[in-house]
């Protein structure tokens, strides 16, 4: 049998396959989309920037009239600022930085004689331990003027002729005063000055201490 599986089927009635139909190839007509038919490929669209040209809405560089950077410069809406005014605006700027830097070194004196004053009374009070002359029993009360206002201790006869010759002296420490010798009223005043109340110069003219004299002293019922 010479006939082959494809001529027995054929004659068994079988039909051959139809072959596909080849579409016509439109490789050729191809152009960019928007592009204008007949018109090259690779040709600019109408319209487009040519290439290397500016693009629409840049500075344009070129020798404009003069002043004008300076005017671009200026703040929109006003004139350029002129040298009076920033020599003005830095004169304020340096008078404003002084000022500061002067409050803040008046702030540190402040706190560092605070501090210093804080120690001071601390020794005081060490140094005035057990130092204190004051009696119960005194009943002269011996008037003196501190911070403004008119004070007053009670000492004995004998204290307060010692007072009044300068051999004994007053101190404030903690809103009390203290009746203590001359020697320690003038190691007092070497650590805290405004600690001492009452130091009597017994060669002062006696005008000048009113209160020193019994006869002058002041009634306890008096207010001042």
């Amino acid at each position: 049998m010479t006939d082959t599986l494809r001529d027995q089927l054929l004659g068994l009635g079988f039909k051959p396959a139809p072959k596909p139909e080849r579409k016509p190839d439109h490789s050729h007509d191809r152009r960019p989309q928007g592009a204008r038919p007949g018109a090259k490929p690779g040709a600019p669209r109408p319209g487009a920037a040519k290439p290397g040209a500016p693009k629409s809405g840049a500075p344009k560089h070129g020798h404009g009239k003069p002043g004008q950077g300076a005017r671009a410069a200026a703040p929109q809406g006003g004139k350029p600022r002129s040298r009076e005014d920033i020599d003005l605006a830095k004169a304020y700027a340096i008078r404003a930085q002084r000022e500061k830097d002067e409050r803040i070194e008046a702030e540190r004196v402040k706190q560092e004689q605070a501090r210093l004053r804080r120690e001071a009374r601390a020794k005081l009070e060490e140094m005035l331990k057990d130092k204190g002359l004051n009696q119960a029993d005194a009943e002269i009360a011996r008037h003196f003027e501190y911070g403004g206002k008119i004070k007053r201790i009670y000492v004995t006869t004998d204290q307060l002729k010692a007072l009044n010759a300068g051999e004994l002296g007053v101190l404030q420490l903690n809103g009390r005063y203290l009746l203590v010798t001359a020697a320690v009223l003038a190691e007092a005043e070497s650590v805290f000055a405004p600690s001492v109340a009452l130091k009597v110069d017994p060669n002062a003219p006696a005008h000048e201490d009113p209160y020193a004299d019994p006869q002058y002293q002041v009634p306890d019922d008096l207010v001042w």
